[in-house]
């Protein structure tokens, strides 16, 4: 169950993932294009603003994926020096540890989330964007990131109960960069 949870979970940020790579492509073409036109003496306009906006929604949709690929950075000193059982223990303290601060940035942006779409918020550009069409991806993004990390660290605890301490290490452990050579 644990195995096929975490491949599950592979599966869907693979693409989601691929879904934002495509929007980083379309965000540069659009910042390329805008620079091509400046050059012509014409300008899109609000490029900045726009790949900020991108940049903010894709950061929190990739960080699922980055952590099923163990992406993330995690200073190991203690870890390394410890048996297979102590390993587990600190790879599912640093789960515990990141779930429960992804949780909380996610009810976090709840609340500015829920009073863009209360009062119509704009931002205070040219372009006066909706903040809310920026803000609900954004906020969606997180809640998926913070929904990956707990199964993520269920499947762990699955794991590490069967006693399959390996697999459990491949699902969230680190690697130092000894191991990465």
């Amino acid at each position: 169950m644990a195995n096929a949870l975490l491949e599950r979970l592979r599966c869907m940020n693979r693409i989601v993932a691929m879904m934002i790579g495509v929007i980083l492509l379309a965000c540069a073409a659009f910042v390329l294009a805008d620079i091509i036109l400046r050059k012509l003496g014409s300008s899109l306009g609000g490029t900045d603003e726009i790949s900020g906006y991108v940049m903010a929604i894709v950061t929190s949709w990739g960080m699922g994926f980055a952590l099923l690929e163990l992406s993330h950075v995690r200073i190991d000193i203690l870890r390394g020096r410890a048996g297979q059982l102590g390993r587990s223990l600190f790879d599912l303290f640093s789960m515990t540890v990141l779930s429960a601060t992804i949780t909380l940035i996610a009810i976090r942006c709840w609340p500015v989330v829920a009073r863009s779409l209360a009062n119509d918020s704009r931002a205070n550009t040219p372009l006066e964007t909706p903040l809310a069409l920026v803000q609900v991806p954004w906020f969606i993004g997180w809640a998926w990131f913070a929904i990956v990390a707990w199964l993520t660290l269920v499947a762990a605890i699955l794991l590490i109960a069967r006693g399959e301490f390996e697999q459990s290490e491949a699902a969230i452990g680190a690697f130092g960069e000894a191991e990465n050579l």
